[in-house]
């Protein structure tokens, strides 16, 4: 069922139309699935810094830790007086370590779909850096994006290895969208890289089970934006690693037959069933790269942990 088909009943609130058209279609198609960028309302977003904190975790810890020891030579390749726009900026702690180097940056536009978690974030960092000015915008950028005009040389950051949440032609194209955003800037980018599985299993499958809360979270939101009858403790987390396409997946599967009820429409769920909620792919530094290039982009830059899990590149426009 294509989503323009798609009736919705007047009860479902303006800000959750595309979620539900789009949670509608997704349960409509076989397999069943749904974009990941709904996992982030404010409870999503809260859970998802909690899973950063997590020991199994490696990503956010191994990231923070090379924007500690590397932000001064990341600092030099951006250069002064730039314009920054983070994308996918949540609670804009990684940005920090950059502006604590940076040279009198101009601007600082933070873009995240959450936009209460997003405008929280802004207004810590204008107490904390009261020189800098700080325009948050609330979009989803996967969709397209309108930026102010530009004050200085603009710069991307896109922490957090969030580009493997794209398949790659996906990833491909968001990249080109970026390098027409950046007007011949650069791009700071974050990339998970491929490693034996059983760190990658652990780090998607925690003992705290708050991944699984975090997936679990996306039919809560469903149940609180558009009165579905999700019964979560009827739905199992699932992730694994897929090694031929070199990505962790994220399911819910059902655990039992079920019928789910909302907008006027009934799905019926069989037991095992899946609702695929996420990929996460895993680059090689010279697979990242090809894909940059075929965007448009020139690798400049690379800083990588001593096991090599984690990427920090830095991409510019030729």
């Amino acid at each position: 069922m294509h989503p323009h088909l798609i009736q919705l009943t007047d009860d479902v609130p303006v800000a959750a139309v595309d979620f539900a058209r789009d949670l509608i279609a997704g349960l409509h198609e076989q397999p069943r699935q749904v974009s990941p960028k709904y996992f982030y309302d404010s409870a999503g977003s809260a859970l998802f810094e909690r899973i950063c904190e997590l020991p199994e975790y490696y990503p956010t810890r191994t990231e923070m830790g090379l924007l500690q020891s590397r932000a001064h030579e990341m600092a030099e390749c951006i250069g002064a007086r730039a314009d920054i726009v983070e994308f996918g900026a949540g609670a804009s702690r990684k940005i920090r370590l950059l502006l604590n180097h940076l040279q009198a940056p101009q601007r600082f536009l933070p873009v995240d779909i959450s936009g209460e978690h997003l405008h929280e974030a802004a207004g810590g960092l204008r107490r904390d850096y009261p020189g800098l000015r700080v325009e948050p915008i609330a979009a989803d950028f996967t969709q397209g994006l309108n930026l102010p005009p530009a004050l200085g040389r603009r710069i991307g950051f896109f922490p957090g290895s969030s580009i493997g949440n794209f398949e790659p032609e996906a990833a491909r194209n968001l990249l080109r969208r970026m390098a027409g955003w950046l007007e011949g800037g650069g791009l700071l980018i974050g990339v998970d890289l491929v490693k034996h599985p059983d760190e990658l299993h652990a780090a998607y499958n925690d003992a705290q089970g708050v991944t699984a809360a975090f997936n679990k979270n996306l039919l809560a939101r469903a149940n609180r934006e558009l009165g579905a009858d999700f019964e979560l403790s009827a739905f199992d987390h699932y992730a694994f690693y897929q090694p031929q396409l070199q990505r962790i997946e994220m399911h819910l599967l059902s655990r039992a037959r079920q019928t789910v009820r909302f907008c006027g429409q009934r799905f019926e769920f069989g037991q095992g069933q899946s609702l695929h909620t996420e990929n996460s792919y895993k680059y090689t530094l010279e697979s990242f790269e090809a894909l940059a290039r075929s965007a448009g982009f020139e690798p400049a830059a690379v800083w990588t942990d001593e096991e090599q899990r984690f990427a920090v590149h830095w991409l510019v426009l030729p």
